[in-house]
């Protein structure tokens, strides 16, 4: 098989990539070791800068994002037992943010790729990328017992944290950093009204809170737990309990109880590889960092990733020009760390470390009192929230 663009993992950063690329008439070929289906069950983040918009809105994937989704012009902060809002749009010139689930991002790109007739290749076994340090890259792969192999200028990992594309680079030429957080979030997705308009960050005694949604009659609600921590221990009660306890009386009189479409407990961790080129093969996405959820940056950072790489190659197979590609890694990491420091600040900021002395805890309630009364602070808060321009 022969294509120019070979984009190993079906999930959003690949599809999202595969459609700016059809968008340009460059072809290309997504190979997916998950079904479809398994592809789109996974649940993930829902926040939405307004450049992540603005991508699938110029692609003409934007209808239901239009239509469904949550436009966000500000966020609340609780602590010491009430609730402070930030103006996101008035400390931005009007920059807001926008709740659409990751699985509805993923529905959306899929159907329009099954539109475009484009190639997508799931349930795909062994899949590796080779010889990507010369100049004809591979993608070998099996498929119902078959073995192909896939011939094309470039390969583009989005396969995520766990995929083959990073770990088939040489570690001499790789270099990692991680940071690995004390605690965990329990989250419970429900088919319940949220409890307020806009989300609630919540930094309580007991631990932090987020309430969240997916639209207004679902609800996405995380309690910070410990690591190691076994869902299967928390009924449903105990977790309506629980988040009740960590709001403020006017938000816990508000909570809507119901049962559990699905509860899980996810790790907190930071981490970047560096760089994000390694010859023919570029990381995108998941596959090159993690940044903790609290401020909803890894979707994100997938798709500013995606926009930098499709502008290279565009540019590379329509002007000849190898300059964008040769620039990609540097400029996407100047954005990703950003991103990381960003979410590392608002999780010590909003979390509760048991090692903390009661000084921490008077310094951590002096900087959420300077964030919430401080308008410089809630502008470069704002700006990092709502993502700055590409």
């Amino acid at each position: 098989m022969l294509t120019q663009v070979a984009i190993i993992g079906a999930g959003p950063a690949g599809l999202l990539l595969g459609a700016h690329l059809s968008a340009t008439g460059i072809d290309n070929v997504i190979i997916e070791k998950q079904s479809a289906d398994y592809v789109l069950s996974r649940i993930r983040a829902g926040v939405l800068e307004s450049g992540t918009v603005q991508q699938l809105r110029t692609l003409g994937l934007a209808a239901r994002i239009d239509v469904e989704g949550l436009v966000h012009g500000g966020l609340e902060i609780a602590f010491d037992g009430r609730r402070r809002r930030i103006d996101l749009g008035a400390r931005t010139g009007g920059r807001k943010v926008t709740v659409y689930g990751q699985t509805e991002v993923t529905r959306d790109l899929m159907g329009a790729r099954k539109n475009s007739n484009a190639l997508t290749i799931y349930d795909a076994d062994v899949v590796l990328p080779v010889d990507f340090d010369g100049q004809t890259p591979k993608v070998q792969f099996k498929k119902n017992g078959q073995q192909y192999e896939i011939q094309c200028d470039f390969i583009v990992g989005t396969d995520g944290y766990h995929g083959i594309c990073r770990a088939s680079v040489p570690s001499k030429s790789i270099q990692e950093f991680e940071r690995i957080f004390p605690f965990a979030w329990l989250g419970v997705l429900a088919d319940v009204p949220p409890v307020s308009d806009e989300l609630i960050y919540v930094n309580h005694e007991r631990g932090f809170a987020l309430c969240s949604m997916r639209s207004p009659t679902r609800s996405r609600y995380y309690l910070q737990c410990a690591v190691d921590e076994n869902s299967n221990a928390w009924s449903i009660n105990r977790f309506w309990d629980e988040i009740r306890t960590r709001l403020d009386a006017e938000a816990a009189a508000r909570v809507t109880t119901g049962p559990a479409l699905e509860m899980s407990v996810a790790p907190l961790r930071s981490f970047v590889a560096e760089p994000l080129r390694f010859g023919r093969m570029f990381l995108a996405g998941d596959a090159g960092h993690i940044v903790p959820p609290t401020g909803a940056k890894g979707l994100n950072l997938a798709a500013s990733d995606v926009y930098y790489l499709a502008g290279a190659l565009r540019e590379f197979y329509e002007e000849k020009s190898s300059a964008g590609l040769d620039a990609y890694s540097g400029k996407a990491l100047t954005r990703v760390w950003q991103a990381v420091r960003f979410s590392s600040e608002l999780t010590a900021l909003t979390h509760r470390n048991d090692k903390a002395s009661p000084f921490d805890r008077r310094i951590q309630l002096a900087e959420l009192a300077r964030l919430t009364d401080n308008l410089s602070v809630q502008t470069a808060f704002a700006e990092s929230y709502t993502g700055p321009p590409y």
